[in-house]
């Protein structure tokens, strides 16, 4: 396939552009061949080249939010460093158009020794604001990043997400035209990470330009225009985010976790109330056709209706959460997902924030075996997670009949009119 993506049709010139980009970087076996490279590497060059990125080209507009998938080691953080212009490119040219703010190692440029006001003025300066604009966001900055008084102490005595949210609130008050994010879309834990997710969606809603790294394959799809897939350094597809993420996931395929489906449940303090979590799952239960509510049923296929409950406490000052439901087969293979924010079910809760729901399968088509039951809990679209519960509860299918698979396909047999059929006995 071509690595370069067709033009976008708007008159504006694009927001960033790579042409022919390649990154080589040099390997050494041992430390002092490259200082002997640095001397005499005219004559004998002792460094094997390693192509990071190698022959990539692409177009992205204005207001579009373009991801980038890929295994560890593909090319994606060499991409969005050449983009922020933090390494040169070996081959081909970059350019990028408005100022740029990047959320890829947030703190890395935090000096330990001074205090947290300090950083804010030489992080902000950093990312290209004037003294007077970084006087006028200074408030929000540190009203956004909550940390209280540790503003005035050294970062040296920070744990490590009062830094992050520091550092997180400064490069979100850039005001910046691109946004280039590696696994960034939530920092922090609990309300920060929800206000962090918001900040960034509100990016997206103003028409900002939005370059999305991540290993969160349902958020690229969920948030991205069209995404790339890195392989090798080079650029596999490039499209529709369903059809890459569908390419790329077949490419992964899912490791086999267990011979069975292994149950493992929710935290044993789950159902403590935590004030520093936004939302947090605290019951799920799994019944066929209402009877024995427990971590484990028993189903007919094709005959029981399988019914799952999810009990939640959240944060009631915020939006109420939605849910996903889905089926996991033995060897890892989801079966299904159902999402409450796609189907339009409004999660209903109390005024402490408690909440219950329950999903329903009809008839269950699951052909014979044990699936567990994976529970998430997200935010109102769907994307930001707060919690989940890979393997919450056990459903064991039973099935008369020799059919093989995971699930039964309604079919009809015509033997009567197959001639009929066009092509037939040809």
């Amino acid at each position: 396939m071509s690595s370069s993506l067709p033009t976008l049709p708007t008159n504006a010139p694009p927001a960033i552009e790579l042409s022919g980009v390649g990154k080589c970087y040099a390997m050494y076996d041992r430390p002092q061949d490259r200082m002997l490279d640095l001397v005499a590497g005219r004559w004998r060059k002792r460094g094997k080249d390693f192509w990071a990125l190698r022959d990539v080209s692409l177009s992205i507009g204005k207001g579009e939010v373009f991801g980038i998938v890929g295994r560890n080691g593909a090319g994606k953080s060499t991409l969005l460093q050449l983009v922020c212009g933090t390494v040169a490119p070996t081959t081909g040219n970059v350019a990028v158009r408005g100022r740029v703010a990047a959320l890829l190692e947030l703190g890395a440029g935090f000096n330990p020794e001074f205090t947290g006001r300090e950083n804010v003025h030489l992080n902000a300066a950093v990312l290209g604001l004037t003294p007077s604009e970084i006087a006028a966001a200074f408030d929000s900055i540190v009203a956004f990043a909550d940390i209280g008084a540790h503003l005035e102490q050294p970062v040296k005595t920070y744990s490590s997400g009062m830094a992050v949210r520091l550092a997180f609130a400064v490069a979100v008050h850039v005001d910046p035209e691109i946004l280039i994010i590696d696994e960034a879309l939530a920092v922090g834990d609990g309300a920060f990470a929800k206000k962090s997710f918001d900040r960034i969606m509100k990016f997206k809603d103003e028409g900002k330009t939005i370059l999305f790294c991540s290993h969160t394959l349902f958020q690229v799809e969920s948030v991205c225009n069209r995404v790339l897939w890195l392989d090798g350094g080079r650029a596999r597809m490039m499209g529709d985010p369903g059809e890459v993420i569908s390419a790329y996931t077949d490419y992964l395929g899912t490791p086999a976790e267990s011979a069975t489906a292994q149950v493992t449940g929710l935290p044993a303090d789950a159902q403590a109330a935590d004030p520093n979590r936004s939302a947090h799952l605290t019951s799920v239960l799994v019944s066929a056709d209402g009877a024995d509510w427990g971590r484990q049923t028993e189903a007919r296929s094709g005959e029981s209706d399988v019914s799952v409950q999810v009990r939640f406490n959240s944060n009631p000052s915020l939006p109420a959460p939605s849910l996903a439901v889905g089926f996991v087969t033995a060897t890892g293979t989801i079966v299904n997902s159902s999402l409450s924010a796609d189907q339009g079910a409004a999660i209903e809760r109390d005024a402490a924030g408690r909440g219950a729901a329950v999903l329903t399968f009809p008839r269950v088509p699951l052909l014979g075996g044990n699936y567990a039951v994976a529970v998430y809990l997200m935010d109102e679209r769907g994307i930001h997670i707060y919690d989940f519960a890979d393997r919450a509860a056990e459903v064991k299918v039973r099935q008369q009949g020799r059919e093989l698979g995971v699930v039964h396909l309604p079919s009809r047999w015509n033997t009567a009119d197959a001639d009929a059929v066009p092509g037939a006995g040809a």
